[in-house]
């Protein structure tokens, strides 16, 4: 294989692979991705609270899975807080 080649494959790799980190990128900042947590969330924590005989685990699950995406959306903005004072 030629250099002019090789470039052209490693270019095309590099153009793939920022693909790739692109789609992760948006998924990790998506909506669907932060109602998927939350209904996982919810779903484990009742699951705890029925196994754990804990009254109305229907209801009471609600507000420790408020609370998980309450701290998930905050970590965004203290994510820059704290990018500005590195700076």
């Amino acid at each position: 294989m030629d250099e002019l080649e090789k470039i052209k494959k490693d270019i095309q790799e590099i153009k793939e692979r920022n693909t790739r980190v692109e789609l992760d990128k948006a998924w990790e900042t998506s909506f669907a991705r932060k109602c998927l947590v939350a209904v996982l969330t919810y779903i484990v924590i009742v699951l705890f609270f029925f196994f754990a005989h804990l009254p109305r685990p229907f209801i009471n699950a609600i507000i420790p899975t408020l609370g998980f995406i309450l701290s998930t959306l905050s970590v965004s903005y203290f994510k820059e807080v704290w990018i500005k004072n590195k700076k």
